[in-house]
């Protein structure tokens, strides 16, 4: 018998919501259809448009749902490890920022 530890997943800041995040990207993903049907179907662009917002609406409350879930458990969890692996997780999730602030 093996005396190795299986690898545990690790759990992550949005576990508990897991099923929420998915029944919202699995709307976004109608959504998504639902444009590609427009413009096949020749829909007029201004139409369009208002789904494309739509559909960038709900992907930014999806990612700042997700954001706030990483502050509050993965940045404040390693925050009680060290101030090193704090530092590691606040450069990460100020990455993460810049990136959805440039999209």
């Amino acid at each position: 018998m093996s005396t190795e530890k299986l690898a545990t997943t690790p759990t992550r800041g949005y576990a508990q919501d897991k099923a929420a995040y998915l029944r919202r990207l699995k709307r976004i993903e109608g959504q998504i259809r639902g444009l590609q049907r427009m413009v096949e179907d020749d829909e007029y662009c201004i139409d369009v448009l208002t789904q494309v917002s739509a559909v960038n609406s709900a992907l930014k409350s999806v990612s700042l749902g997700l954001l706030e879930d990483h502050l509050g458990h993965c940045v404040v969890g390693a925050a009680r490890e060290s101030d090193e692996a704090a530092d590691a997780k606040v450069l990460e999730a100020s990455a993460a920022i810049a990136r959805l602030v440039k999209s």
